[in-house]
């Protein structure tokens, strides 16, 4: 085991560190974006501070398909800048977080009929693919003949089936990488708050002057920044001064005992030009996703029945013998994509609107950054702080290092894609150094034991009762906590209908596009 870095400031180190301060730049937003401005900023030696209402990646930078990837289909949509983009920062984050990222091959099946994916087309687009990506993709991609595809993926329709491709991306964990980019911002200098949200901001005497409110224990800081970056997610377009125009569309997944799939390849799963996938994760396979517009409740979306037996239908048209139900779903998630609507991005499919990301400053000091996708988060970072650092007209600010500095990993066995086993060493790092501050915080986001453990009830009550005597709480704080993850817990799970309680407008979760 690697070891063991000084542990962060707390919640209340970092509120009180704030309380009738001044700051470079308040970040609003503890998603994959936020987390990544607040490393940038800071290790160029700017003063940072990031403000989270709800736990770091409680968005949608928890609730994703967990891969690195350029968008395959986006080449057939001719975003091709998008795709280099996202290709060339899928290895960067090959450099700096090893630890999170896992090379995967992926098997992209045709079939006789299909106008929408075509082998001779498919095998054009790979190697194009892999140009774009530059020389040193984690390997070549290239065509497979029936009887390899067979061989690769047993299981697979055979009716029909001409081929294959075969190309790599990676997998990933989505809230794991936010954690340790945080940790990293932290380790650089940078405040980071997770339950604390900004009520209100102020433009006064060049300056914003910005509320935020302790929601764990009530009290209220006053913060005062030259600059805000709004890296909000889908809650972007409900800052003060944001000029965000957002349509919210939903990814559903579903995931299964591996033995009920036992997919070793990522296998790309079709209906019309729409594309799925069936991931490996350990003892897990991860379904999905959904595209669908979504309007209900910010905080919960879930995965409805109708999502899954959409999901589970085009799996089980993959594979004929699979006969999946929704009786072997052991754990869902649904997760939002804030998809930058302007235009003729306001209509159409939503699996046709674009992933791109957009930076602007929308008043002085103010900059909204919206759209994008997990992979490229390093990119929008340094690209929203240079737009920071001309803005505040800094002298002797170091260059954007992120592409070459490693990211602070969680000790050796925490720090992997696939989760630890359950310990009360794994709990106090978490506590300790993660800003656990709930259960559900060590259950969902920082361990993932939610998602893939059968016992996970049980886990969590042995977690409950660490947390307990880490934190020393009371019995009447250990049983809110247990209620809590109850409730928590009802979100991952397949739900006969959507959630559609309106959230407080002024609240801001980060997340970014899958």
């Amino acid at each position: 085991m690697t070891e063991p870095s000084p542990p962060p400031p707390t919640r209340q180190q970092s509120l009180a560190r704030l309380d009738g301060g001044a700051v470079d730049v308040l970040v609003v937003g503890g998603g994959i974006v936020g987390a990544g401005v607040a490393r940038d900023a800071a290790m160029r030696g700017l003063f940072v501070a990031l403000v989270e209402q709800d736990d770091f990646a409680a968005g949608t930078s928890s609730r994703s398909s967990r891969l690195l990837h350029g968008g395959l289909r986006y080449l057939a949509q001719g975003r091709l800048r998008l795709v280099r983009e996202a290709l060339r920062e899928k290895m960067v984050l090959g450099r700096i977080a090893p630890h999170l990222v896992r090379p995967l091959s992926f098997v992209f099946p045709t079939y006789r009929g299909s106008r929408d994916w075509v082998l001779w087309k498919l095998k054009i687009g790979v190697k194009l693919y892999d140009r774009l990506g530059g020389k040193k993709n984690f390997a070549p991609s290239r065509g497979l003949r029936p009887e390899e595809v067979e061989r690769l993926v047993p299981g697979i329709s055979t009716a029909g089936l001409t081929g294959a491709v075969r190309y790599f991306d990676a997998a990933t964990g989505d809230a794991r990488l936010v954690l340790d980019t945080l940790r990293s911002a932290a380790a650089a200098g940078a405040c980071v708050v997770n339950y604390a949200e900004v009520e209100s901001a102020e433009f006064s005497g060049g300056a914003w002057r910005c509320r935020v409110l302790d929601s764990e224990g009530g009290g209220r800081t006053t913060v005062s920044a030259r600059a805000i970056v709004n890296a909000a997610g889908a809650w972007a377009d409900r800052l003060p001064a944001s000029r965000v125009k957002l349509r919210l569309t939903k990814g559903s997944h579903v995931v299964v005992r591996h033995e009920r799939l036992p997919v070793t390849e990522a296998v790309v799963m079709t209906e019309g030009r729409r594309i799925l996938f069936a991931i490996p994760w350990g003892e897990r396979t991860i379904l999905g996703t959904t595209d669908t517009d979504y309007a209900g409740d910010l905080r919960s979306p879930v995965c409805t029945a109708e999502d899954a037996r959409y999901i589970l239908g085009i799996v089980n048209r993959t594979f004929p013998t699979a006969d999946l139900t929704e009786s072997d779903v052991t754990s869902a998630w649904a997760g939002l994509r804030p998809l930058v609507a302007s235009g003729p991005q306001r209509a159409g499919k939503p699996s046709e609107v674009s992933r791109e990301h957009d930076i602007h400053m929308t008043e002085p000091g103010w900059f909204d950054v919206a759209g994008g996708k997990l992979t490229t988060y390093r990119l929008m970072a340094e690209q929203a702080v240079d737009k920071v650092v001309r803005f505040l007209g800094k002298q002797n600010v170091r260059p954007c290092v992120t592409a070459g500095e490693p990211l602070l990993a969680a000790p050796s066995p925490f720090s992997g894609v696939v989760p630890p086993e359950p310990s009360r060493e794994a709990v106090e790092h978490y506590c300790r150094d993660e800003w656990a501050h709930h259960l559900d915080d060590v259950m969902v986001r920082r361990s993932n034991w939610q998602h893939y453990r059968d016992d996970a009830p049980e886990v969590a009550r042995r977690a409950l009762g660490w947390m307990a005597a880490i934190h020393g709480w009371t019995d009447e704080r250990a049983e809110a906590e247990w209620q809590r993850y109850l409730d928590a817990a009802s979100a991952y799970v397949i739900t006969t209908e959507e959630r559609t309680h309106e959230p407080v407008p002024s609240r801001a979760a980060g997340g970014v596009a899958g």
